[in-house]
């Protein structure tokens, strides 16, 4: 388990009421095959040995025997195997009848755990026959040996470091007090729930939103298996609908009435990143449980878990619209209150016909309609240099006037020359000096024309450019508000082309279209026949490699290996594996020289659940060592 994966399965199997010896055989059968499939952590459904239906039939003793019968069959089969298997059944202990769970491995039933919350209304009827669970953990004799009892029992496996299991039945799950919420609390990373939830008319998403719910607020993972095709249909249907989540995130679900087996490769390790970094999570209080030690053998998982390439960005259409929305209007508040605050009437953009100032653009015009100031106030402002070609020219000017905004051109040209001989920097050498004296004369002319208008330079510059230190320091680096600092590159790309689809105007749908289509470039370099000859991810590397790095380290605290292992199942079949491994160690060098710069950003709006502000999401030291990192990027 491996970089703190592990896989858990939902199981039911199609069982015969009060048939335990033919339960029996079906779970077995069931735990094969998830051995199979790499799973370690297996969950069958409430009283899965005998049924949940048997009604009062759990009076009967010998039901309750063949049960018992069963469930050492079933421990039997776990037999060198170190999968952790949870089963349901009934149970008597002092005479007393429960809804348990017994938790089986390598041939043992390490413990029963007893249903705490026995629904006793509407359709169900368990008080009739089952106890709920003690307040204080006992025992029970089973084949001989003295088996821990009770609900508040953990499994702490060593298997994948801080994975420890907690259970509860069903009901439980639905209560108002909750024995998941003290399991996490004393500090279990995965609840399983062994349930038996009927069908009815909108349960399946209450269902599906309770399980994801929870699973966010206690920061686990969630594996819950329920009962289907097989229970009594007397007065009931069961549909066998089996989820896993994981801290709000469904990885799989069953679809109902099929009895099927749901897989889901759990990430302990971002469960507790989640932990550390959210200080109202408390520290573990094991007061009171029991915590049994279950050994798993450490073995590489192959992952079947899916990682989006671009996870900053919606698969679902529908999702990603609503998204895009959502986040035109934070960035066109957060500049509208800014404008508010200072009086501005006029925001001043420098437009190159890229895709970030034309986003800044966008949420500028959309901010000034807010506030009821006419588009014109808005000063984009062209600089031709050496490196601005016809086309990323024509688009700026095109998409000022189709915007409705005012357009000044400033060809800086001749002073950046005049620059070059006071520094005495030769013109024909193209190094940073000569391109950064470009970005720094554009961000003098921006500023000063803002002095001039009264008015505030508006940012242009993106996450990702801010995570690799993309940027001309006090040059393109600096605004009086960056309302694209939240936004990382592959999402301003979808917001652009959201813009373009929705707009309603074809002549501005047409240009954001051509802007789209235009490689990512600075333009600080000499064209080549009239066409861009710098473009940026040929320099740093593609932008979609460095948002997921960015993602997946930043908000979720995978390591370099875990970065590229996750980036060559991701990226299979796009990227040769040499070629991520290059890309992120350029990654982990550029995200740790360039902090300083990031330490004085201009405010900007956070967008989304990762950030880089220095006054908020990321308090680093501008000179961090990068050694650890690229010490573990150089062994991969």
């Amino acid at each position: 388990m491996k970089d703190g994966f592990i896989r858990a399965a939902a199981l039911t199997p199609k069982i015969r009421v009060a048939d335990t010896a033919h339960n029996a055989e079906q779970i077995i059968r069931g735990m094969d095959e998830a051995a199979e499939n790499g799973a370690r952590i297996l969950v069958f459904p409430e009283l899965c040995i005998t049924g949940y239906t048997c009604q009062d039939l759990f009076l009967q003793e010998t039901l309750l025997a063949g049960a018992r019968e069963a469930l050492k069959r079933i421990a039997a089969h776990t037999a060198g195997r170190d999968a952790l298997v949870f089963v349901g059944l009934p149970l008597e202990k002092d005479g007393k009848l429960y809804n348990v769970a017994a938790a089986l491995q390598d041939g043992r039933v390490l413990a029963f755990i007893p249903k705490t919350a026995l629904p006793n209304y509407a359709e169900f009827y368990e008080a009739r026959h089952f106890m709920p669970a003690p307040e204080q953990t006992g025992f029970v004799s089973f084949k001989g040996e003295e088996v821990p009892f009770g609900s508040r029992i953990l499994f702490s496996c060593d298997g994948v470091e801080g994975l420890t299991v907690g259970c509860e039945i069903c009901e439980d799950l639905w209560a108002a007090e909750t024995p998941s919420t003290a399991h996490a609390l004393a500090g279990a990373t995965v609840i399983v729930n062994l349930s038996a939830s009927n069908e009815t008319v909108g349960k399946e998403d209450y269902r599906r939103m309770l399980v994801a719910s929870t699973s966010a607020r206690l920061v686990t993972g969630y594996v819950y298996a329920s009962a289907g095709d097989g229970e009594s249909t007397q007065d009931l249907v069961f549909g066998g609908h089996n989820l896993i989540a994981e801290n709000g995130a469904l990885l799989s679900e069953s679809r109902r009435f099929e009895n099927q087996t749901v897989y889901g490769d759990l990430d302990i390790h971002r469960l507790r990143h989640e932990r550390r970094r959210m200080n109202t999570f408390p520290a573990a209080k094991k007061d009171g449980y029991l915590i049994l030690p279950v050994h798993m053998e450490r073995e590489e998982l192959s992952l079947r878990r899916f990682f989006p390439t671009q996870p900053f960005v919606p698969a679902d259409e529908e999702t990603k619209a609503r998204r895009c929305e959502e986040i035109f209007a934070i960035q066109s508040h957060g500049l509208k209150k800014r404008l508010e605050h200072t009086r501005s009437t006029c925001a001043v953009i420098g437009i190159s016909g890229g895709l970030d100032s034309t986003l800044a653009l966008l949420v500028t015009a959309r901010a000034f309609d807010l506030l009821g100031i006419p588009r014109e106030n808005i000063r984009c402002v062209t600089m031709p240099c050496f490196g601005t070609t016809d086309r990323t020219y024509e688009n700026a000017c095109t998409l000022t006037r189709t915007i409705g905004a005012s357009l000044t051109e400033v060809n800086i040209q001749e002073a950046v020359r005049l620059h070059f001989r006071d520094i005495g920097h030769d013109e024909a050498v193209h190094d940073v000096t000569y391109e950064n004296s470009q970005a720094r004369e554009r961000t003098q002319v921006l500023m000063d024309i803002a002095n001039a208008e009264n008015g505030m330079v508006i940012g242009t510059g993106d996450m990702s450019e801010l995570a690799l230190g993309w940027a001309t320091y006090n040059g393109d680096h600096m605004s009086m508000y960056g309302v694209n600092a939240g936004v990382p590159k592959t999402l301003v790309r979808h917001l652009v082309r959201y813009y373009a689809d929705t707009c309603g105007d074809q002549a501005l749908s047409g240009v954001l279209l051509d802007v789209l289509d235009t490689p990512v470039s600075p333009e600080l370099l000499p064209p080549v026949d009239g066409k861009i000859s710098q473009k940026t991810e040929d320099l740093v590397g593609p932008y979609e490699l460095h948002d997921f790095f960015l993602y997946y380290m930043l908000r979720c605290g995978f390591p370099p290996a875990k970065l590229y292992r996750v980036a060559k199942a991701a990226f299979a079949g796009k990227y040769e594996e040499d070629v991520i491994l290059k890309w992120l160690k350029n990654f982990c060098r550029r995200f740790f020289t360039q902090q300083f710069k990031r330490s004085c950003l201009p405010d900007g709006p956070k967008v989304g659940s990762a950030a880089l502000s220095p006054r908020g999401d990321l308090r680093m030291p501008s000179d961090a060592c990068s050694a650890l990192w690229l010490d573990q990027a150089e062994r991969l």
